[in-house]
């Protein structure tokens, strides 16, 4: 078997519903993606074989949400600011460690 693309591939659900059901759009999802996507960078820990962070469509959580997951790990996260993130990142990414306050 090959070594994966990527080390951690992390899904930040942008979705809008517009049905009137709680959206990840509505809570800051956006802003979430695009702060993770720069300070993973920042990090010098983006591309082939290091973090890859992807906008995602509806992941059917987001009343639970916004969500985040993880991969390969499979773990599913919730956040409230820039603060969370960078706890996930920081924890999660570079130190290997779940982050159960946040875990969903």
């Amino acid at each position: 078997m090959s070594d994966p693309y990527y080390q951690h591939h992390v899904f930040i659900c942008t979705n809008v519903r517009d049905d009137g059901r709680a959206c990840c759009a509505e809570r800051g999802a956006q802003r979430a993606q695009e702060h993770a996507k720069r300070r993973v960078k920042a990090l010098n820990m983006n591309g082939q074989g290091k973090v890859r962070i992807n906008k995602s469509g509806c992941l059917d959580r987001c009343e639970e949400g916004p969500v985040m997951v993880i991969y390969p790990e499979a773990v599913w996260y919730t956040y409230v600011d820039e603060h969370d993130i960078d706890e996930i990142i920081d924890s999660h990414l570079v130190e290997g460690k779940v982050v159960d306050r946040l875990k969903i």
